[in-house]
């Protein structure tokens, strides 16, 4: 009897869970930073996630997505795909949250390495879209002779961004 309470408590507890889920998708533009901003003008990218409440305002979930920076000064576009755990606050009675995806960024160029990625943001909630400012940054080595080196450098970029939820 035990058992059969014990897995009627997990069914309904997982039917909870499973109706507070949902994807997000969203895109963002931005300003690079730090060595980025040497190597290229702007970035633009895409957002995805699959998020899950876990208790009222907090959503925990997996992104991926893609940012392209566009170089310039005879230096190649390139970019990174974060894979990464993602968290989100959402204030109780304001519509503010702040947010963190923390993870690794692949790179899609043979020449700069994958890295650790850190994208913090804070933003305002709508019903289901919000808008954001956010910061990245890709922790990577460059084997280039444009930076004459290997050493680490900083890919980062300050963005605003939207995102839509899919429920």
């Amino acid at each position: 009897m035990k058992k059969l309470l014990l897995l009627g408590a997990f069914a309904l507890l997982g039917g909870v869970a499973q109706a507070q889920e949902g994807f997000r998708l969203g895109g963002h533009i931005g300003a690079p930073l730090g060595d980025a901003a040497d190597a290229a003008s702007v970035t633009i990218g895409i957002d995805a996630a699959y998020m899950w409440n876990i208790t009222k305002g907090l959503d925990i979930g997996a992104t991926t997505g893609y940012s392209h920076f566009f170089g310039k000064d005879n230096v190649d576009d390139f970019g990174f795909i974060p894979i990464a755990a993602s968290g989100k606050y959402t204030f109780n009675k304001i519509p503010l949250f702040v947010g963190l995806d923390l993870g690794a960024a692949i790179s899609t160029k043979n020449y700069i390495n994958s890295g650790l990625y850190v994208a913090p943001r804070v933003g305002y909630q709508m019903k289901n879209t919000e808008l954001y400012l956010g910061f990245q940054n890709i922790g990577s080595k460059y084997k280039d002779p444009y930076w004459r080196g290997n050493d680490r450098f900083n890919f980062g970029a300050i963005n605003f961004g939207a995102n839509f939820f899919l429920r």
